[in-house]
């Protein structure tokens, strides 16, 4: 099955929700890695690691003045979706002193579909010793939840009632499968089918405690990633888009990670006609990005860092964005990327937007409600 029958059968299903009412969640829980992470990892590492540079200027300058533990200049998808429903952002999930009764944040940067123990059992190395995978999330909201709601019928309800968001996941694991000497097409073949197959899981136990609406995010098109481009750089002209300047091979496990993830979509919709099942893409306006950045506002192009160390991509792995002497373009609203990984503001505004509103969420998320 293609791209194009697939979203025509998921978009088809969308007529099931459209009689929705206009009632607001009450909650938003959201599992992720580095895309979504609002203060995890920082957590997590603060008393571990001498320098976190996420944790040092210039992150967070466009919005909020300081860096907050996320990814980017400013805000994330999931605070602009929180924004829109009228519920605060969401505080880590490991913070202390906080209410999580509108919400938590179980992301971590770099965390995995798979489990730390995969890695380890199958001897693949460069993976950093940190087990934050979805199923240590999935227990840390397990661990959160008697405090949330203290009877099973109560609990039942109130996840009725909130919004779930599983991913975006397999970027890290494709990652360091790679880089530890796995070729694509044995990433391909072997261990996409296993990340997608945790992620329906997840979903699946999810819905079973009660979950009615669960938005499950693909993959970005990682051959379009500053980092990526600088790391496997090419010298042959063909291996690159010539419409978007990003590495074909890489954005074809991409694609093939979001068709297997679409189609498990469908199937859990087929398996659970109660529950609200949204497929987020990240991959079409990434790549919307890259085709024509100045269309977006992105007058300094989609595939160069806003910060970084210098290079055709402005990415240096030995000088990353936060550590002494790299420094951050003047206007980050005029890049799509924003540290050689992940994007500005004012890409995931864009995404968000479509997300909410459409055309990147089937459905899109205001169509529907409790």
């Amino acid at each position: 099955m293609d791209l194009s029958i697939l979203f025509s059968s998921l978009l088809l299903s969308c007529v099931l929700f459209a009689s929705s009412t206009d009632a607001k969640y009450n909650a938003v829980f959201s599992f992720g890695d580095s895309f979504a992470d609002t203060g995890n990892f920082v957590i997590l590492e603060s008393q571990l690691l001498p320098v976190i540079p996420i944790d040092l200027p210039p992150y967070g300058m466009t919005f909020f003045g300081h860096p907050t533990g996320r990814c980017s200049n400013g805000r994330l998808i999931i605070d602009f979706i929180c924004e829109s429903l009228g519920l605060p952002f969401l505080p880590p999930s490991l913070s202390h002193n906080e209410s999580f009764t509108k919400g938590a944040n179980f992301a971590v940067v770099g965390a995995t579909a798979l489990d730390l123990a995969f890695f380890q059992e199958n001897n693949i190395t460069g993976i950093p010793p940190i087990d934050s995978s979805l199923s240590v999330q999935l227990g840390w909201f397990d661990a959160l939840k008697p405090s949330l709601c203290k009877t099973t019928r109560k609990c039942k309800n109130y996840m009725k009632k909130s919004l779930f968001f599983v991913g975006e996941f397999g970027g890290n694991d494709y990652n360091f499968l790679l880089t530890s000497g796995k070729t694509l097409d044995q990433v391909i073949e072997t261990y996409v089918p296993k990340v997608i197959d945790v992620v329906y899981k997840a979903v699946e136990k999810l819905i079973g405690e009660g979950a009615a609406t669960v938005v499950v995010p693909g993959n970005v098109p990682t051959g379009c990633i500053p980092a990526i481009l600088t790391l496997f750089a090419s010298p042959n002209k063909t291996d690159y888009d010539p419409q978007t300047g990003c590495l074909k091979k890489f954005n074809e496990l991409g694609k093939h990670h979001n068709l297997l993830l679409l189609k498990a979509v469908e199937q859990l919709r087929k398996k659970y006609l109660y529950a609200r099942i949204i497929y987020a893409d990240y991959y079409a306006p990434v790549i919307e990005f890259a085709s024509k950045p100045t269309q977006f506002g992105f007058s300094n192009g989609a595939i160069k860092a806003c910060c970084g160390g210098g290079g055709p991509y402005n990415y240096n792995v030995s000088a990353v964005c936060g550590l002494p002497g790299v420094s951050a373009c003047k206007d980050p609203s005029t890049y799509a990327n924003w540290d050689g990984i992940h994007l500005t503001e004012a890409s995931y505004s864009r995404i968000a937007t479509g997300w909410l509103k459409g055309p990147y969420a089937h459905p899109p998320i205001q169509n529907l409600s409790y």
